[in-house]
């Protein structure tokens, strides 16, 4: 479906006029399937079975073949032992391989976990014990890594993906010369697999599952998706098909999206809750065409615009900013984009003029969390979209704004809590009661931890966060989780982290640190290789600043707010700055998931 052009100007600030009911471009209330999400996928292959499904850098996969493959690997799961309710750990970058395993796993009605890549071991052992996974399907570069949390924990298998299987002959081909270009991209997509790890190939050997194979229920547990929640701890929200489809459903009916009709940019990391929703499972089920990219990349993006000119692209804003500036700078064409989902971020007013201006098609600006699979609120699809606010609740979605201390209602144009309720709010934390029953109150209200206004033409802003994680690039850090590794480093007495801002991509991570004398001084690469074997890219340091007190408060808790107020001011006093900005590579949040690339 091809939307009305926009005209590039947005509206200058919102005003009643703006306002539309919302059934002007969706319905109030949508009926969810009682199906699974593997049966999308099939409904998909027996419907348009000769439709690209997959376009992974070049090398194209139909609806039918796609399924073809998740049987065989579905099968190939069984005979690993994987049944259902079983965990099954995915640790892989965009690609076709993904795409296969996670339906694979869900057609046996085991449930996906997944987990970032570029997580260092102890980070990814940590959620593969957490999660009891059994059986891990990991590309090469992360074999190691999980063959080494099977100790502790419940995992009895790792499956070694081949990243590199999944490209055009011609580009493997090329990977195969005995040149410097080659072997380095070789390297940043393979790597080193022991014999204790089971090979994806031969899990693709397999016959394909039997169709009497029964697929799992609405109701059973589809996923485990890490997040920090409000708190900062990671942990596991429990997602189940029907609240996945019932996302898929409401993101359906929200965007008119036609089925069979739509090419999706795939530059969001499928392990992300706004990738995986909106590219592997809404655009399954509505039979699109996905182009996913290993990590975001504008360049191969506007390559790939050339030959699969695409409709659909669910981004951060940074993401469609650098887009644009790349298509005109190299002159391709973006007109056959009808619109693009921006989340995780605000979509800043001059990001959605230029995409606007460019595409002719529009900028929605969208809101969610993990908790709601992911998507709750969102922008029309029309004129009175507005960049900068959440939009209106999703249909079958129900929002209050309360006072975070007595939960009670407040009135349009007071800040409050946003509570949020709906067939897509997830069933809570895996083996987390209490930090369930917390966040997740007795009548399905989950509170949301996000300060908003609501307006009375029912358009929410956000305006504050309660717990002060900081937002780069889409991602969330938690101060806390920084610290605490950042305190372990040698000659460093006490660290406060804080979230500066940082242009597109939202915050930067900054640290001030108290230095120990026990060293003459701590450089920011120091701080960041220290903090490397903890956390992952996006949350190292971005900035350092070494001062000689942090501000407390009477009890002794370090004041976050007053270091950030200082460092805006500049009355911090630095012994020392150090800024990382353009280091890139997998800590830069921009690029999304990992350095791997394909020529």
């Amino acid at each position: 479906m091809r939307f009305p052009p926009s005209d590039g100007v947005l509206p200058a600030s919102p005003n009643e006029s703006d306002a539309q009911p919302v059934e002007a471009w969706a319905p109030r209330e949508v009926i969810v399937p009682a199906e699974s999400v593997p049966e999308q996928l099939h409904a998909s292959a027996r419907t348009w079975p000769r439709r690209v499904a997959v376009d992974f850098l070049r090398r194209t996969t139909t609806y039918r073949d796609l399924e073809r493959r998740v049987l065989r690997a579905a099968q190939g799961l069984l005979d690993l032992g994987v049944r259902a309710g079983d965990r099954v750990a995915i640790v892989m970058p965009n690609c076709t391989s993904h795409v296969v395993a996670f339906y694979a796993a869900l057609r046996v009605g085991a449930v996906v976990v997944e987990h970032n890549p570029t997580y260092p071991a102890s980070q990814l052992a940590h959620q593969l014990a957490d999660s009891g996974a059994l059986v891990a399907i990991a590309w090469e570069p992360s074999v190691p890594a999980a063959l080494a949390a099977r100790e502790g924990s419940a995992l009895r298998t790792v499956v070694a993906v081949d990243l590199t299987a999944d490209l055009p002959r011609s580009s493997r081909l090329m990977l195969s010369l005995p040149l410097r270009a080659a072997r380095r991209a070789r390297a940043t997509m393979r790597g080193p697999v022991p014999r204790a790890a089971v090979r994806w190939e031969s899990v693709l050997e397999a016959p394909e599952l039997p169709e009497s194979h029964p697929f799992p229920g609405a109701d059973d547990v589809a996923i485990l998706q890490y997040t920090g929640g409000t708190t900062g701890t990671p942990k596991g929200a429990v997602l189940t098909h029907r609240n996945l489809l019932a996302n898929a459903v409401q993101c359906e009916e929200w965007t008119r999206m036609g089925r069979g009709e739509q090419t999706m940019v795939g530059a969001l990391p499928f392990f992300h809750a706004f990738g995986l929703q909106t590219l592997l499972v809404l655009g399954i089920r509505t039979a699109s065409t996905l182009v996913p990219f290993p990590r975001f990349d504008p360049e191969a993006i506007v390559a790939s615009q050339r030959r699969r000119p695409a409709t659909f692209f669910p981004a951060v804003p940074p993401m469609l900013e650098r887009t644009v500036r790349v298509a005109a700078a190299k002159g391709v064409d973006l007109t056959s984009f009808s619109f693009a989902f921006s989340g995780a971020m605000p979509l800043p007013a001059q990001t959605a003029r230029e995409w606007e201006s460019a595409t002719g098609g529009y900028a929605i600006e969208g809101y969610g969390m993990t908790e709601t699979g992911p998507v709750a609120l969102g922008n029309p699809v029309s004129p009175a979209r507005r960049p900068g606010s959440l939009g209106l609740p999703f249909p079958s979605t129900q929002i209050r704004v309360v006072d975070p201390e007595t939960l009670d209602d407040v009135s349009d144009g007071t800040r409050g809590e946003l509570l949020v309720r709906g067939p897509q709010v997830f069933r809570g934390y895996w083996n987390r009661p209490e930090e369930s029953a917390a966040q997740l109150l007795e009548d399905g209200w989950l509170r949301t931890g996000d300060i908003v206004v609501r307006d009375e033409t029912g358009f929410v802003t956000l305006v504050d966060r309660i717990k002060e994680m900081i937002v780069t690039g889409g991602f969330k850090v938690y101060p806390s989780q920084v610290e605490d590794h950042l305190r372990e480093m040698p000659g460093v007495a006490d660290v406060a982290v804080v979230g500066m801002p940082a242009g597109d991509i939202g915050e930067k991570v900054v640290a001030a640190v108290v230095l120990d004398g026990t060293v003459p001084e701590i450089s920011l690469a120091d701080l960041r290789a220290w903090a490397a074997q903890h956390l992952t890219g996006y949350a190292l340091p971005k900035e350092l600043h070494v001062v000689s007190e942090l501000p407390r408060s009477l009890i002794g808790k370090v004041l976050r707010r007053s270091v950030k107020e200082g460092l805006l001011a500049g009355t911090a006093d630095d012994a020392g700055r150090a800024d990382a900005d353009g280091a890139g590579g997998a800590g830069d949040p921009a690029r999304a998931t990992t350095d791997a690339t394909a020529s």
